[in-house]
């Protein structure tokens, strides 16, 4: 009797055995497109894992949950008790993951990721004023650029509108971007005369932003200066090698405003807007009176 009994209970708690949760959302996902490929690019795997992964829980289940006819799968009934099943289980661990973060993210300071050149040469340079109203609260300052996730432990980012963000992320516009030819002032009458760049002028480049002197021609109307040129790795590079003398980059107002105040550099011919414009990023819209919504309205000031 007691071996009866034992086997009973071990079938019972062998039927309640979850499978894997790889193999479940490998599942969900080709449940979902009713495509193992489709479903294999959106999980970042192979057409062969998702299918093994597939074939592995019909064989743990003992049931298929797919017909497949003409090299293509639809959902059977089974498949499609199972995948309401596992498409509520995964919204509900998504649902409380996200909770966590955020209860995770009110008790930590907040982080800001800001493209390199513009948080070494432009937010840096002003963020003590900004403590200075805020000093009760913290923000990490980190250096970043293009494309990022706010599950990677990133609260807010200040990005240029030069790549497409998921459509879910909230954008508020910050300031339009403006260029303009800059280099230092003793250089202006060796490579400028009146009708603009002389056609020798040594022109600096970057790769972050390689076609930056294309945009700007594009911008002012003019034909594209082909003189020797140098290529530098960043943008901060290419204006310190305009600080340096070394010849005429495109500056960014933002990023060479300190030092053509301080008369480092100087535009021969002023700025012009390239059509493009730097926003902060969020997961949502900042709430009134937050620490978010403060930093927008202290990025805009700035910014003017």
């Amino acid at each position: 009797m007691s071996s009866d009994i034992d086997g009973e209970l071990g079938a019972q708690i062998g039927d309640a055995r979850l499978p894997s949760l790889l193999a479940l959302r490998c599942f969900e996902a080709a449940a979902r497109c009713e495509n193992f490929s489709r479903a294999a690019q959106e999980l970042h795997l192979t057409h062969g894992a998702v299918s093994r992964a597939v074939r592995l829980l019909e064989d743990d289940l003992g049931v298929e949950l797919f017909e497949r006819r003409n090299r293509r799968v639809f959902l059977n009934d089974a498949g499609r008790r199972l995948a309401r099943a596992v498409s509520d289980g995964l919204g509900l661990m998504r649902q409380a993951t996200r909770e966590l973060r955020i209860s995770a993210r009110q008790t930590r300071p907040l982080a800001l990721s800001c493209e390199p050149t513009l948080l070494m040469r432009w937010l840096i340079p002003r963020w003590s004023t900004f403590q200075a109203c805020q000093p009760e609260r913290e923000i990490h300052l980190l250096a970043g650029g293009g494309p990022f996730s706010f599950d990677a432990g990133i609260d807010l980012a200040i990005r240029r509108d030069d790549f497409p963000w998921p459509a879910g992320y909230h954008a508020e516009m910050l300031f339009a971007e403006r260029v303009g030819p800059v280099c230092r002032a003793d250089k202006v009458e060796q490579w400028f005369d009146t009708n603009g760049l002389r056609a020798d002028t040594p022109l600096l480049h970057t790769r972050t932003r390689a076609n930056a002197w294309e945009e700007w021609a594009n911008a002012v109307g003019a034909i594209a200066v082909d003189g020797p040129a140098q290529t530098f790795e960043h943008f901060y590079f290419s204006l310190q090698a305009a600080v340096a003398g070394l010849g005429v980059a495109i500056g960014p107002w933002h990023l060479v405003r300190d030092d053509i105040e301080s008369g480092l550099l100087v535009a021969p011919l002023g700025f012009v807007g390239d059509g493009s414009c730097y926003c902060l990023l969020s997961p949502a819209a900042p709430a009134p009176e937050s620490l978010q919504d403060e930093l927008l309205a202290w990025l805009r000031e700035e910014g003017r």
